[in-house]
């Protein structure tokens, strides 16, 4: 079987790709994964210098805090381009890592780009994707929509994009649309810059606490969003799927610490 017969089976070749947040590290991952599949991808981001040299088809840049520009923007490209078949709503930023650090601004900053943004994107690409016939939309979650690892503002909000991919499904699902998350663990992302620059030791306090000893990469969760992308997950809608180095699966820690060091 060649590559190319490869892709087609999986039902991606030649459909189109629009991911969110495409200039991160995530967001590149995303982009060679699809385009290793045969897809037209594009993407958009905040700014164009994010998206400078990415092997895009198509690059937006837009603002998903800023409802009628996204709005726009996402409209004009269905117009230009026609309705994507796959979503992966991808940006996301977190700042306030405990209580202590969330006022009102933070607070509202991170549900804005988190949460309401995920929305500004989605819903007029599900709209069209209903018109269309299908489609399939994917959401980067994280573990802390599940429990709590701290950044309280940015778990609500990705707790919250759990529940309208849910709402996607259920309500969707007659017009062909899958919804599905990726719930990432800690991933070794320029995101995580800021903080190795105050605490060049958090990564060795932070791997314990997983069973498979390391973080996931970015071309894990891109795989991860790939699958549920494809025809091999065409039965799956309303799912979570979580790419955490084994994370969510138990307290390792209290394991190691409390149970193991009574021996």
């Amino acid at each position: 079987m060649t590559s190319e017969t490869l892709h087609r089976a999986l039902g991606l070749y030649g459909k189109q790709v629009f991911i969110t947040g495409a200039g991160g590290g995530i967001g590149q991952a995303l982009i060679d994964t699809f385009n290793a599949a045969g897809a037209i991808v594009s993407g958009a981001d905040q700014d164009e210098s994010l998206l400078t040299g990415l092997p895009l088809a198509n690059g937006l840049v837009f603002n998903i805090n800023d409802k009628a520009q996204t709005g726009s923007a996402i409209r004009n490209f269905i117009a230009d381009h026609g309705t994507p078949d796959v979503l992966i709503n991808n940006a996301g930023f977190s700042r306030g890592e405990i209580l202590d650090q969330v006022d009102g601004d933070v607070w509202e900053r991170e549900i804005a780009t988190n949460l309401n943004g995920a929305f500004h994107v989605t819903d007029p690409i599900a709209e069209a994707m209903a018109a269309k016939g299908g489609g399939s939309i994917v959401f980067i979650s994280s573990v802390n929509a599940l429990s709590h690892f701290g950044n309280p503002a940015y778990s609500a909000a990705k707790a919250g994009m759990i529940a309208y991919m849910k709402a996607l499904a259920v309500e969707r699902g007659r017009f062909g649309i899958r919804s599905n998350a990726v719930c990432p663990g800690s991933v070794r992302t320029p995101a995580w810059d800021h903080r190795l620059e105050k605490q060049p030791e958090l990564l060795a306090k932070v791997l314990p606490h997983y069973p498979l000893g390391r973080l996931v990469t970015s071309g894990e969760v891109a795989q991860a969003a790939f699958f549920l992308s494809c025809a091999s997950a065409s039965g799956i809608t309303g799912a979570t799927l979580t790419v955490d180095a084994g994370l969510t699966a138990g307290n390792l820690h209290f394991i190691n610490d409390v149970l193991a060091g009574d021996k």
